[in-house]
Formats: structure tokens, C-alpha cells, sequence
């Protein structure tokens, strides 16, 4: 009773006092501003109805359509989905560019160890450019030894006669990378400071964080609000996708998915220009750690929010457009010199030369999601493949956070195809044993996930769709992505990987990247095998007396609470 008197007299107050109330209300949370500030959020949205919110609302209304979700619009796609074979997929093109390559020139990793050591190879042989996206750099001792191998190979290049063309731009989150006295920043200065000519670092801060929002939300918490998630590493030519952030555990005992694609100019340049982009809509990191933007850039949070974001929108949509241009003035140029018989042309017979560029059989789309800019090229493909599977499809899909959209929700348990989706069980959730506020992160994922099971039982759809918990003692848990079986098939002909969880800070506030890999290769069709079951392997199935656990026990505020915070993780 004292607890809920308590609610309704801080009800009462915001009410009556209006937004000068707001910062001491904020105090009024024991454990912690996150749940306050939401319940304040969704308070600011009900005291403005009536208001022009573009105009007139101001900073501390930011919260409010945070918090609501989205409504799902899921219609049928506006463009023929192929129905043969891999082919089926080529309907992605129609909204990306499509990168043909020889599935030789893809290898799948399967362990945190084989990604970290060849990242230090990749950067030690590289001769033109390493371009980096990631969440953050963490500040141990293997992070320090990326950046020792980015400084000796910077030197090298130096080294060299004549002037140096090598470049390594970096691209991180400016609220991540900020966090502490030793963060981020202070791991990267001496590139800076060493080679201010060769070395970029761009620190993307989130339009939606700005105003008062920004100066009452302490450090850590500021993160909810929208982050640059997107992870790509690339080696001149050869570029690793993956889920992965640079810090130690994703280097040793924290398992995500990689695939390395090699000698893949095409698609190095595609994500460098991409990187570029958002780098250039960034703060700029400068050697005394100050930040500032690019000459004649707007100011993420300082300036214009809807200018801001046309502007970022144009940036990025203009790299997407671009390389979608080039390929088609590289196909009809094609076609047209086969029409007249070019005898220039490489022929593509058995007998051709060993220099021969092989044909290719495997075909990789990048799915860009950046919702605060109004791009949703990821969400649309994704919702088409679940919404096309056909019957007797299987999908495997995963996520280190379990948290679907109600769009995704409503199309795994309304559609066709057979689901397995793997997720974290609470011991290798990465917030299990924290401290604070976050220590019962994992709990409101047991929560979300019990939800969805009841609705899943209660809908008759246990027999199509199954939920599995990944347990590996003193590992933690982050892969994400789907593989795709065809009706009839033993093996994968698409996945899914990259940064996004599926869930809705993936869809609505971060910046995301993931590649569609299409292929007929059966040997690339095995690795993706491979790694799904290696996944798989390590999981239990979930019942109804999994939640009847003591581990899985939810504190009655939790189970009060994840409603109204479900949308900041």
C-alpha cells in the first residue's frame, strides 16, 4: 500500500508541478533514474496531447516515443520473390546492392579465439586500410595489442618510398566509448597524436539524446538511448562480419558468429564508404580528446533534429544508391558487349585460363537499419523472409538478447515455417552477476521470454515453434543472426549476420548492419550447417517447468517494471 501510495503522489506532483519538478523526482528511485525516467516519459506523453509535439515539445518528452511501441505494418512485399532455389532471394536486390562472389572466398569462425587472432593478422598484412565499426574498444591488455598492431603497421607504411596512402578509420558509439576515466578515446589517442594525417576516429552520437534528456540521464544509463552498433572489420580487401565488440570477452569466452570474406573488393568498398558516411554525420575525435564535427556538418544534438537526420539520411542512402548504380551500369555494359560478341570479353568455359575470376555462386546483400534516420531496409527483408517462408521451411534463429519486436512476434507465431530460436539462458546473459539496476537485466529476459512461451502455448504453436537456452559453464552468450532451410533440404541457403538482435532497439533506435549470404554451394551450405549445430548443441529445450526453476524466479517489481523499460535492451 505504502508502494503504491508512493506512486500516485508522484503522479500527483509531475502533474500539478510540471517540468521543474523533474529533476528532483528523479532521486525519488532507489535503484537507480531508468525506471522513473520511463514512467516520467510515458507521463510527459499523456500531459502534451493536444500539442504540436514537432514544435513545441520539448527535450524531456524524448522518453515518451521511446517507450511506445510501434504499431507492426506487415504487408506483402511490392516486389516478385523468385520461387526456384537459392534464386528465390534475388528479390533483395531490388532495394540493395548485390555482391556476387565465389563462395572459396568464404570462411565461417567458430570461436572468439580464431576471430581475435585473425584480426591482429588482417591488420599486420594490411596494405592500404583497416576501417573498423564497432560498439566500443574495451581497455585490457589483447585491446591494447589491436592497437599496438595498428601502430606498428602505421609505421610501416611510413617507412616505405614515396608518400603513404594507408588509412585506418574507426567508427565507435561517443556514449560507449566515453564511459569512465580510461575508455575508449584514451585507447585510441596515440593513433591520433602519432599519425594525425592516416588515422580517423568518428564517435556517433544519437539525435534522440539531447537537451535536458541528456543532462539528466547519468553516464551508462545515457546508452539506452540509442547507440552505433553496427560491427565490421576490414582488411584492404577482405572484410569479417560479425556481432562481435572489441573487448576481451569477445576474445576469449564470449560466443558470437564471424565470417571472413576474402579478396572481396566490391563489398571493402561498399562498407568503407558506408563507414565513411556515418563517420561524417560523427563527432571527430581529436588528439587532445575533445570532439567536434566536421567543418559544415550539423550538430547531432546541438542543432536541428529532423535537419540533422534528412542530412544523415541522404549520406547514407547516397552509398546504398551508388553502389547500386555501378552495378547496374556494370551489367547492361556487359550484356550489351556479349550481345555484339566483344572478343574482349572473358569467356567463362572449363577451359580458361587460371587467372580466370570464378563465376559466382553465392551472392551477399548488405541490410542497413538505421531507424532515427528513417532507413528500414533490415526490418523489411526480414520481415519478407519470415513472411515468405513456406511450409515445411526451418528457421534457426538466434539472439544473445531476446527481445522480439511485436512485428517479428506476430510472424513466428502466425506464419508457416518450423522455428527453432536459441537465446540466452540467465547464466550467460552478459549482465548476469551485475551490479545495481543491471544485475536484474537478466531476470526481465527470463520475464519477456516466459511471456512469449505462454503466448506461443496458448496459440497451439508449440509443435512449430521451440525455444532453446544456450548453457556453456563460464562462457557468455551474444550470436545472432538465422539460417534458412528450404522445404525438403538438409541444409542452410541463406543467413543472417551481423549486428542487429531482432528486438526493438535493433529496429527503432540503434544504427544496425547485416548481410543476407545467399549461396547454391554446397560446401559454403555445410559450414553454415556447422556452425548452427555447434550452436545448437550446446542448448536445452525450454518446457513449462524450465520457468519453475529457481533460477528463473522473477522479483515481483521486475515483472512490473520490464513493461515499461522492455524497449531500452
Amino acid at each position: 500500500m505504502a508502494a503504491a501510495g508512493s506512486g500516485s503522489s508522484i503522479v500527483s506532483m509531475a502533474a500539478a508541478g510540471g517540468p521543474v519538478l523533474w529533476r528532483r523526482l528523479l532521486g525519488l528511485l532507489p535503484h537507480g533514474r531508468l525506471g522513473l525516467a520511463a514512467l516520467l516519459g510515458r507521463l510527459s506523453d499523456r500531459l502534451s496531447l493536444g500539442r504540436d509535439r514537432r514544435s513545441r515539445r520539448s527535450s524531456w518528452l524524448l522518453l515518451a516515443p521511446l517507450l511506445t511501441p510501434a504499431v507492426p505494418e506487415v504487408t506483402a512485399p511490392s516486389f516478385c520473390v523468385c520461387p526456384e532455389g537459392a534464386h528465390r532471394f534475388q528479390w533483395i536486390r531490388n532495394l540493395v546492392p548485390e555482391f556476387g562472389v565465389s563462395s572459396s572466398h568464404i570462411r565461417v569462425l567458430s570461436s572468439p579465439t580464431e576471430f581475435y587472432e585473425l584480426m591482429k593478422e588482417q591488420i599486420k598484412a594490411a596494405k592500404q586500410r583497416v576501417v573498423v565499426a564497432s560498439l566500443y574498444l574495451g581497455t585490457g591488455l589483447l585491446e591494447q595489442e589491436l592497437v599496438d598492431c595498428i601502430i606498428e603497421t602505421l609505421e610501416r607504411s611510413l617507412q616505405a618510398s614515396g608518400p603513404s596512402d594507408f588509412r585506418v578509420s574507426i567508427l565507435l558509439d561517443f556514449t560507449r566509448g566515453s564511459r569512465g576515466r580510461k575508455n575508449s578515446r584514451t585507447m585510441l589517442l596515440p593513433l591520433l597524436r602519432r599519425f594525425p594525417e592516416q588515422v580517423r576516429v568518428s564517435l556517433f552520437h544519437t539525435p534522440n539524446l539531447r537537451g535536458l534528456l541528456k543532462r539528466l540521464i547519468p553516464e551508462r544509463f545515457n546508452e539506452t538511448i540509442g547507440l552505433q552498433h553496427i560491427k565490421v572489420y576490414l582488411f584492404d580487401d577482405n572484410v569479417i562480419l560479425s556481432g562481435a565488440n572489441l573487448s576481451d570477452s569477445y576474445f576469449t569466452n564470449r560466443q558470437d558468429r564471424y565470417v571472413f570474406l576474402q579478396e572481396s573488393p566490391e563489398i571493402a568498398d561498399f562498407f568503407t564508404e558506408l563507414v565513411d558516411a556515418i563517420g561524417d554525420v560523427s563527432l571527430q575525435l581529436q588528439p587532445d580528446d575533445t570532439v567536434q564535427m566536421k567543418e559544415g556538418m550539423m550538430h547531432p544534438y546541438q542543432g536541428d533534429k529532423m535537419a540533422y537526420c534528412e542530412v544523415a539520411n541522404r549520406r547514407v542512402m547516397e552509398v546504398i544508391n551508388a553502389a547500386r548504380t555501378r552495378q547496374e551500369l556494370h551489367m547492361q555494359t556487359f550484356h550489351g558487349r556479349r550481345s555484339e560478341g566483344d572478343p574482349l570479353l572473358p569467356q567463362q568455359a572449363p577451359s580458361a585460363g587460371g587467372d580466370q575470376k570464378p563465376e559466382p555462386d553465392t551472392w551477399i546483400y548488405p541490410l542497413i537499419q538505421m531507424k532515427p534516420f528513417g532507413i528500414q531496409i533490415d526490418e523489411r527483408v526480414t520481415e519478407t523472409l519470415l513472411t515468405e517462408a513456406e511450409r515445411g521451411a526451418r528457421i534457426y534463429l538466434t539472439t544473445g538478447y531476446f527481445n522480439l519486436t511485436r512485428a517479428y512476434m506476430d510472424l513466428v507465431l502466425g506464419t508457416r515455417a518450423e522455428y527453432q530460436i536459441l537465446l540466452a539462458s540467465p547464466e550467460v546473459n552478459g549482465f548476469f552477476g551485475a551490479k545495481g539496476v543491471a544485475g536484474a537485466i537478466p531476470a526481465a529476459y527470463v520475464y519477456i521470454e516466459h511471456q512469449f512461451y505462454s503466448e506461443m502455448c496458448c496459440l497451439g504453436q508449440q509443435d512449430r515453434v521451440q525455444l532453446l537456452e544456450y548453457s556453456r559453464n563460464g562462457w557468455t552468450f551474444h550470436a545472432k543472426g538465422l539460417w534458412l532451410y528450404l522445404a525438403g533440404s538438409s541444409l542452410p541457403c541463406l543467413t543472417l549476420i551481423g549486428s542487429p538482435n531482432f528486438g526493438y532497439r535493433s529496429v527503432h533506435r540503434d544504427l544496425e548492419a547485416q548481410v543476407a549470404i545467399v549461396t547454391e554451394n554446397r560446401d559454403l551450405q555445410q559450414q553454415l550447417h556447422q556452425e548452427q549445430e555447434q550452436l545448437y548443441l550446446k542448448s536445452g529445450i525450454v518446457s513449462s517447468s524450465t520457468f519453475e526453476q529457481p533460477t528463473r524466479y522473477v522479483k515481483l517489481w521486475v515483472k512490473l517494471i520490464t513493461p515499461l523499460i522492455k524497449n531500452f535492451f
